[in-house]
């Protein structure tokens, strides 16, 4: 039986630290008995805090789970800005329903970032790195685009910028964000062809302005890539016939594709481009072929394709 009582409570919290939480958010915080949040986290709240103390472990799922044994006592989760934008409010909704939660959330590092730059946030394209392959950003690459990036940590930018130089986008700008709202705020910016900094916090947000080199045609996301963006060996769907087949298929955000008999994957890949929440399951039987499915998957940005060899 589920417990209605809300006894889980996620607090978002920016550089400022505690003084930059509301009334509600340090009431929630003063009233629990258990804290959960990273070390940088816990070191905020004063020394003399006897409280029981939860440390995020790695896989954080173990974590989850000491949460979920404590249903019912007073829980409070520390947490980077917002906790329902690639936080851990979106991982917690999976196991624990809203009834039993209060998320009280802080600007995320994406609205800070767009403030800093004056870009629309309705305008730009969004994505984490943490803990996700850097591939992911690949359907985002395109002339004008604009980017934010939830990075993995201070190797994050050098790894974008060498993904962007490749696809040939040398002059596009990467504009590193830290520790935004703290004292020691710092916004680092060069071109990708450029990018040499490595002393960065590990706490950063990054920023691209995406420009494209003379002559470089963008990679579209609706069905049609050009052929010659697939590795393969003959056994391609041309692209007429897969931008009239995706157009067929017509796929929505969410929706799972099962690709039997996959090719070199185009059909699937060019399936997940269409929008991030698209999923799709590449069968094929031929190894080789196997090989080129994972190859282009990376290339082109769909990581999560899942391929079954059979």
């Amino acid at each position: 039986m589920t417990n209605e009582k809300k006894w889980l409570s996620v607090v978002g919290i920016g550089e400022d630290g505690l003084s930059g939480l509301s009334a509600i958010a340090r009431s929630v915080l003063h009233s629990a008995r258990v804290i959960v949040g990273g070390s940088r986290h816990l070191a905020m709240l004063a020394p003399d805090d006897r409280r029981e103390k939860i440390i995020w472990s790695s896989p954080i799922s173990t974590s989850v789970e000491e949460i979920l044994q404590r249903r019912g006592e007073s829980v409070c989760i520390l947490a980077s800005g917002d906790p329902m934008c690639f936080g851990i409010g979106v991982t917690l909704k999976r196991k624990v329903p809203l009834s039993e939660m209060t998320i009280i959330p802080a600007p995320s590092c994406f609205s800070l970032a767009c403030a800093r730059l004056g870009w629309s946030r309705a305008e730009v394209e969004t994505l984490s790195l943490c803990s996700r392959p850097p591939a992911l950003i690949q359907p985002f690459i395109y002339p004008g685009a604009r980017i934010l990036i939830l990075s993995e940590g201070k190797d994050t930018p050098k790894i974008v910028a060498e993904i962007l130089t490749k696809r040939g986008y040398h002059d596009s700008i990467i504009t590193i964000l830290e520790r935004m709202g703290g004292s020691q705020e710092r916004i680092v910016e060069a071109t990708a062809a450029a990018w040499t900094t490595t002393e960065l916090a590990d706490l950063n947000t990054i920023a691209v302005e995406c420009i494209a080199d003379k002559g470089v045609l963008p990679l579209p996301r609706t069905g049609g890539l050009p052929d010659e963006a697939y590795h393969h060996d003959g056994q391609l769907t041309k692209r007429e016939v897969r931008a009239i087949t995706l157009a067929a298929l017509a796929p929505t955000p969410g929706q799972l594709l099962w690709d039997v008999g996959a090719g070199c994957g185009s059909i699937a890949i060019e399936w997940m481009r269409s929008h991030p929440r698209c999923r799709a399951v590449a069968i094929e039987q031929n190894s080789l072929r196997v090989q080129y499915i994972a190859d282009n998957a990376l290339a082109l940005g769909t990581p999560g394709l899942e391929i079954i060899h059979g």
